[in-house]
C-alpha cells in the first residue's frame, strides 16, 4: 500500500483555502476515484492526469488509487489541482520522494502531452498559501510573475510535468520547446475571460490601440464639472453628472481614473487578486498598479454588477472596479434591483453573495460616478429644443433614481451644453490630467498624514461620529449645514457626507481644516443650490 500527500488552494471567491489532495493506492482492480466534493472540471482531472504522467514518461499505477481533497466539506472547482493531483499519484507510486512534496503547494492544469498551463487565481492562491506558513510553491511558468509578488515564498514556475519531476528527483531538467513564433500563445488561454477588455468597459473607451490616453485637456469648457471630479479624485466622493446628451458627461468620467492617485502595494495586491480571480488580468503584466476603471452596459444584471452566477459566486462589476471608478452610464435606464443592490457596497466598502454553494465576501470600495439624462429625450433643461416629454414621464424617469442611492452621493452636478467659444478652443484649453493629479496627490498626502494612526486613508472613510467630536471644522461653519438639516433639504446622512467633502475643499487648498466657505461649496456640491462662493477648490 501506498500513500502521499502534495497541497493545493481552493478558491472562495477571491480567498483560498489550502486543499490537502491525498493519494493512496491498495491492491485491487485498477480503478482511480476522486473525493473531496469536487465540481465537473476537477472530476474530469482523472482523465488529463493518467494522459499527462503517461505522456511524460512515467508508469501509471495499475492498482485501486483513491484521491481525497481535505477539506471535504469546502467546494472545489476548477483545473488548478491536476498538478497537486499528479505528484501525489506519483509520490503513493514511490516515483517521486513523498517527503518532498508534503509540503509543497501546487497549483496549474496539465494537458494531455504533460504540459502544465496556467490558471486564474494565481495571486490569491500563493497569498492563503503564504498566510497558512507554506514557503514553497510550484506554478505554470507563465504565471510566475504574479505569484513572486507575495513574499516570504519560494516560486518554481514549471512548464510540464517532465521538468517537474526531474526537479524533485534531482535528475537533468529536459528542456521544454516554446510554441512556435509571431502567433498568440495557447498556453495563455487559460488566464483570459473571452469577450474582456475595451468592448466591455473594463477600460476607457478613448484609450486606444495607438497608446493614447484620456487628457482631462480635452474636455472643452465644464469648468464646473472639472472642479467636482478634482474633488471626488481628491477624497474619493461619488459623484452625480446630469445634463443633456453631447455635454460632456462621459468623456470626464473616463478621465476621472487617471486623475486618482497610483495604487499602494496594497491596494495593488487587492486589484490584482480581484482581476486574477475573474480573468481580466493583461498577460505580462502581473500587478495592477493603476485604479481601475469598469463602465457596465445599462442592461447589465444585477448578478453582473455585484457578483453571482452559478456554484460559487464570480466578481461582480463593484469588485472589477475596487480602488478605481465604476462608471454607470445612462443610470436610469439600469435597472432599479440592480441599482438598489449597490446600497450595501457604497456604504460597506464590499459586498457578501450568499448562494447555495456557500457565502462569499468580496472587495468593493470603489468610486461611483453616474451619468443621467434629464429626461427619455435628454432635451428637458435646454431652451427651445423641443422636449416633448409630458411632465409625469419627466417626473417617472426622474425617480429611476431612489433616494436611499442618491443620498450616498456627495456631488451633484449638473452639465451644462458647450458653447461655441469653448468647442473652438477660443476659451483656451483646460488643464491637463497630470497637473490635476499633482493637486490630488498632495490633498491625498494631507488626509492620510491627518488620518495616520486610524483605520481610513481618505476623507470619504472618515465615520460621521468621528467628523463631529474629534476632527472638528472652523467655529461656526456648520451654520449653514445645520439650517439645511433642520428644514429636511439634508439627512443625517447627508451632514456627514458634507463634512467630509468640505474636509477635501480644506485639503485640496492646504487649510487646516474647514471653513464657512468650504462648508457652502460642499452644501453646493451636493444640493446644487448656488451659495455665493468660488466653486475653485485649489483657490479662494
Amino acid at each position: 500500500m501506498g500513500f502521499a500527500r502534495a497541497c493545493s488552494v481552493a478558491l472562495v471567491g477571491v480567498e483560498g483555502v489550502v486543499v490537502e489532495v491525498q493519494a493512496d493506492l491498495e491492491p485491487g482492480v485498477a480503478a482511480f476515484t476522486l473525493v473531496g466534493l469536487p465540481d465537473k472540471s476537477l472530476v474530469e482531472s482523472r482523465d488529463r492526469v493518467r494522459a499527462a504522467v503517461v505522456n511524460s514518461g512515467a508508469e501509471w499505477p495499475q492498482k485501486k488509487l483513491t484521491v481525497g481533497l481535505s477539506p471535504a466539506s469546502v467546494p472545489k472547482s476548477g483545473s488548478g489541482f491536476d498538478l497537486a493531483v499528479a505528484c501525489a499519484v506519483l509520490g503513493a507510486a514511490e516515483r517521486i520522494d513523498a517527503a518532498m512534496i508534503a509540503d509543497v503547494v501546487m497549483i496549474g492544469e496539465l494537458g494531455l502531452d504533460g504540459r502544465v498551463r496556467p490558471v486564474r487565481g494565481v495571486l490569491p492562491a500563493v497569498l492563503a498559501a503564504a498566510e497558512a506558513g507554506y514557503e514553497q510553491v510550484v506554478v505554470p511558468e507563465q504565471t510566475a510573475g504574479e505569484a513572486a509578488l507575495v513574499p516570504g515564498v519560494s516560486v518554481l514556475g514549471v512548464r510540464s510535468l517532465r521538468q517537474l519531476i526531474a526537479v524533485l528527483c534531482d535528475e537533468p531538467v529536459p528542456d521544454e520547446p516554446a510554441d512556435g513564433q509571431g502567433r498568440p500563445d495557447a498556453m495563455l488561454a487559460g488566464l483570459m475571460i473571452p469577450g474582456t477588455g475595451l468592448g466591455t468597459g473594463l477600460a476607457p473607451a478613448a484609450a486606444r490601440g495607438d497608446g493614447h490616453r484620456p487628457d482631462l485637456a480635452d474636455v472643452a469648457g465644464q469648468l464646473r464639472p472639472r472642479q467636482a471630479l478634482e474633488v471626488a479624485a481628491a477624497g474619493g466622493h461619488h459623484l452625480l453628472l446630469s445634463g443633456p446628451p453631447g455635454a460632456g458627461k462621459t468623456m470626464l468620467a473616463e478621465r476621472l481614473s487617471a486623475v486618482l492617485p497610483p495604487l499602494t502595494r496594497q491596494e495593488s495586491l487587492e486589484v490584482t487578486a480581484v482581476h486574477s480571480v475573474a480573468g481580466i488580468l493583461p498577460p505580462g503584466e502581473p500587478l495592477v498598479s493603476r485604479a481601475p476603471y469598469c463602465a457596465p452596459h445599462h442592461s447589465a444584471t444585477m448578478q453582473s454588477l455585484v457578483g453571482g452566477g452559478n456554484g460559487i459566486p464570480r466578481p461582480g462589476a463593484v469588485s472589477l472596479a475596487h480602488r478605481g471608478v465604476l462608471f454607470l452610464d445612462e443610470a436610469p435606464e439600469f435597472s432599479g434591483k440592480a441599482l438598489d443592490a449597490l446600497r450595501q457596497p457604497l456604504e460597506s466598502g464590499h459586498v457578501v453573495v450568499a448562494r447555495a454553494a456557500g457565502v462569499v465576501r468580496l472587495p468593493a470600495r470603489f468610486l461611483m460616478v453616474l451619468a443621467a439624462n434629464p429626461c427619455p429625450c435628454g432635451r428637458h433643461t435646454l431652451t427651445g429644443a423641443g422636449c416633448e416629454c409630458p411632465p409625469s414621464v419627466v417626473r417617472r424617469y426622474q425617480a429611476r433614481l431612489s433616494g436611499p442611492l442618491l443620498d450616498r452621493v456627495d456631488l451633484r452636478v449638473e452639465v451644462e451644453p458647450v458653447d461655441r467659444a469653448d468647442l473652438l478652443g477660443q476659451g483656451g484649453r483646460g488643464e491637463s490630467t497630470e497637473v490635476v493629479a499633482a493637486r490630488v496627490r498632495g490633498a491625498r498626502a494631507r488626509a492620510a498624514e491627518r488620518l495616520a494612526g486610524t483605520p481610513w486613508t481618505a476623507n470619504s472613510e472618515v465615520p460621521g461620529h468621528e467628523l463631529r467630536t474629534r476632527l472638528l471644522v472652523a467655529p461656526g461653519a456648520l451654520a449653514a449645514a445645520e439650517r439645511d438639516l433642520e428644514r429636511g433639504i439634508l439627512t443625517a446622512r447627508g451632514l456627514d457626507r458634507v463634512l467630509r467633502v468640505a474636509w477635501t475643499v480644506a485639503d485640496l487648498r492646504a487649510a487646516d481644516r474647514p471653513d464657512a466657505s468650504d462648508v457652502a461649496v460642499a452644501l453646493e456640491l451636493r444640493t446644487g443650490i448656488q451659495r455665493g462662493v468660488p466653486m475653485g477648490a485649489g483657490e479662494r
